[in-house]
């Protein structure tokens, strides 16, 4: 039995965060994200795509390998 290699996600804000709602504002915050253009590398888990489909009008993904 091999041992699974996780990936990872690379997040950016691409968007201000100003007139989005408090809630989003924090999971941007959660996600590692200040400024726009910030960028932050994640593990790819169900909680972490959670947060990003909350903030996918604020936000690019791209996969790691």
């Amino acid at each position: 039995m091999g041992v699974a290699v996780a990936e990872r996600i690379k997040i950016r804000l691409v968007r201000s965060t100003i007139g989005a709602l408090p809630k989003q504002r924090a999971t941007v915050r959660c996600l590692g994200l200040r400024k726009i253009g910030s960028t932050n590398e994640q593990e790819d888990t169900p909680s972490v795509r959670g947060m990003i489909k909350l903030v996918a009008h604020l936000v690019v993904v791209e996969e790691l390998k």
